[in-house]
């Protein structure tokens, strides 16, 4: 059951980091590309009914992660407390510079409110992107100092950073230059898939220059990639030994090249979606891969003296993980009935469905 309910979990956040990561990607495409109001507008316009519909399945990943992973749920809120409510305030800023921004028609109101909302969703991009680094870094469990725990086995806390920047310091921080690298790789990931959906669901006057930039920014993240490879070794000596040991796995890494690959040609697609579909290949595959090649930890312990955190050492019990199968099929059904009629009203270019006319 603890292997059932971390796919369930799994695959929760790779709905959300496809869903809402498009919504990041379109709130930077929306700073740095939008520059008349008309492409302003059609951007809000192609998140506009969708956004906050996105941002449930973080919270349902939330959900999961407490009642299936509980020791998961208490050292990881505890631990990065600092990152989590920065995170919770620029989903505020993100959510509120959309809702506020219309409320007055004057010129300085907006342009704040523009701001807050691709500040914001360029700051959360970066932010997830070290979280992720952070996870396959791992922590200090138990606070160790000095060869002793200081803390209970899996219980630790990070601060923003440490004086050496380093992944491999003792007093570890949320940003080193190793989450700071897979924070960018986040960033410039969500840029094209927000430029792609931007390019799906509108025919916007951006979209020929985006496609631009689709192709640009995918040139630099092949090559942030294959830096990524060679960073990783200096973090796991053996970060490739789950696939080794199950070749299958190489279908998800071969799933993120598919991806990456096949957005060299979106200047030449003849179906707006399909740029869509594989930088959603792309993201996918390289949440998966990297899920895949730390499992079963879902929480490693730089030290030798506390374990790492694992899908079975943190799980709930027996009977709970099997009463709650019959609520998530029930919750599963009423979430795919509410998402296939949300995305068949919505179906479509959304250039002319002002955002709030919904």
């Amino acid at each position: 059951m603890e292997f059932f309910w971390y796919v369930v979990l799994m695959g929760i956040l790779a709905v959300y980091l496809v869903l809402d990561g498009y919504d990041f990607g379109a709130g930077i495409i929306h700073l740095f590309f939008a520059k008349t109001e008309r492409d302003k507008k059609v951007i809000t316009n192609s998140i506009g009914p969708f956004w906050d519909a996105n941002e449930v399945w973080l919270i349902a990943a939330g959900g999961v992660l407490f009642f299936a992973f509980p020791t998961l749920y208490a050292s990881s809120f505890s631990g990065f407390y600092l990152p989590l409510i920065m995170i919770l305030w620029l989903l505020i800023f993100r959510a509120i510079g959309l809702e506020m921004r219309g409320q007055v028609h004057n010129h300085m109101w907006e342009a704040i409110w523009d701001k807050a909302f691709g500040m914001a969703s360029l700051l959360l991009a970066l932010f997830f992107g070290m979280a992720l680094g952070n996870i396959v870094r791992g922590v200090n469990l138990g606070m160790v100092q000095n060869g002793v725990s200081t803390q209970e086995a899996h219980y630790f806390f990070l601060p923003l950073w440490n004086p050496t920047f380093s992944p491999q310091a003792n007093e570890l921080g949320i940003i080193d230059w190793f989450t700071l690298f897979l924070g960018i790789v986040s960033v410039v990931a969500l840029t094209i898939h927000g430029a792609n959906w931007i390019i799906y669901k509108t025919n916007s006057s951006l979209n020929p220059k985006l496609k631009n930039v689709v192709f640009k920014l995918n040139i630099v993240l092949l090559i942030l990639v294959f830096i990524s490879l060679q960073v990783w070794h200096f973090i796991e000596p053996k970060p490739f030994h789950n696939f080794v040991e199950n070749p299958i796995l190489w279908f998800f890494p071969l799933l993120t090249f598919v991806g990456i690959l096949g957005l060299f040609k979106v200047r030449s697609f003849k179906k707006d979606g399909y740029g869509f579909l594989f930088s959603t290949l792309f993201l996918v595959g390289g949440f998966a891969s990297t899920a895949v090649s730390i499992f079963p930890n879902v929480l490693p312990s730089t030290n030798k003296v506390n374990p790492s955190l694992t899908i079975y050492n943190t799980a709930a019990g027996e009977y709970g993980l099997n009463a709650g199968l019959s609520w998530f099929f029930i919750a599963l059904f009423l979430v795919i009935v509410y998402f296939i009629i949300q995305y068949r009203v919505f179906s479509g270019k959304m250039d002319d469905i002002g955002y709030g006319e919904h």
